[in-house]
């Protein structure tokens, strides 16, 4: 039975580091506080002509470099983000045009820091119902356009980048072979981010501060922590895979101590967890993308050794995702 394996992986971050002794200087914080609380010491920051579809093109290029595919191969563009580049066209639109993939179809997905989990399990149901299809997937995003700068709390956190992926079908057992991907939409207001102001006074909201990432940290953290846990043993069960089988376990890189409390509670050691947080923050639905290009640059996804995907998001979203790779 044909599945849908990676074929390619590239990543793109932006050329400026903004560290957590540069956030000393523009709002109320210190290195200590933002390092103890989120594990996070670095992010990279989008400057000129590194707008979100021109990072997350740059990181296709890479991918397809990868894999060894041309861009006229593509079937599909699929760009997770809640940053685009505009509301309309699409992101995925811009980076087929950026890569002339004139045979692609394009469109950009939102499930916040899910998307690009959300995403593959998207590509492994096409793949399977047409095998021959080339799938590209992106997670892309620019933050530091989405935060406020005044909120200690939150503009910590995120940082900008895009990594992307070549999908493809295969029949050697490699390949995706589990997703559970969830959403809960009454728990909306624990983190989210508004739209533009409306131009219709009818549909103005009251309370409405502007579109900027706001969230209920706490909340998030028992959720986060329960609910990924819950999707990864939950999935487990169902192929008959025990966390000793698991190869690496690649998270969305959220905050040090929601990983630090999902590994306790899986009971997995830290050599098998990859993490990248400190040196990037919370990109959304960039930062497994951009975590599965460093582990396979590194030597750390060996074929036919099982992968471990885990994600959680606005909306709220989340997932797990198995792949022997």
């Amino acid at each position: 039975m044909n599945k849908a394996v990676i074929l390619g992986t590239g990543s793109c971050l932006p050329k400026r580091a903004f560290t957590n002794v540069d956030l000393e200087q523009i709002v109320d914080t210190t290195d200590e506080w933002i390092t103890s609380r989120t594990g996070i010491r670095n992010r990279h920051i989008a400057g000129e002509n590194e707008l979100n579809f021109q990072l997350a093109s740059t990181a296709a290029k890479r991918a397809l470099a990868s894999a060894g595919v041309n861009p006229s191969e593509l079937d599909l563009i699929i760009v997770a983000t809640i940053s685009p580049h505009m509301i309309m066209p699409s992101t995925a639109c811009f980076v087929q045009a950026e890569l002339g993939a004139v045979n692609a179809f394009a469109y950009d997905i939102n499930a916040a820091c899910a998307g690009f989990t959300y995403g593959l399990d998207m590509a492994s149901n096409y793949i399977q119902n047409r095998p021959d299809m080339k799938i590209l997937l992106i997670g892309a995003e620019t933050l530091s356009a989405r935060v406020n700068w005044e909120d200690r709390n939150t503009c910590v956190i995120f940082g900008d980048g895009a990594g992307a992926v070549v999908i493809g079908g295969s029949d050697d057992g490699r390949g995706i072979f589990g997703a559970s991907m969830h959403a809960d939409g009454r728990l909306w207001e624990l983190l989210y981010m508004d739209s533009p102001k409306s131009l219709n006074p009818d549909l103005q909201q009251a309370n409405w501060q502007g579109s900027f990432i706001q969230m209920n940290g706490r909340d998030i953290f028992k959720h986060a922590v329960r609910l990924m846990e819950e999707a990864v043993t939950t999935l487990m069960k169902k192929h008959s895979v025990t966390i000793d089988d698991v190869s690496l376990l690649i998270p969305h890189q959220a905050n040090i101590r929601i990983l630090n409390n999902l590994k306790d509670r899986l009971k997995i050691p830290d050599e098998k967890v990859f993490i990248n947080l400190s040196k990037y923050g919370n990109t959304s639905a960039a930062s497994i993308p951009i975590a599965l290009d460093e582990a396979n640059k590194q030597g750390r996804l060996v074929p036919g050794e099982i992968v471990l995907l885990c994600t959680f998001g606005g909306g709220l979203t989340w997932g797990s995702l198995l792949m022997r790779w």
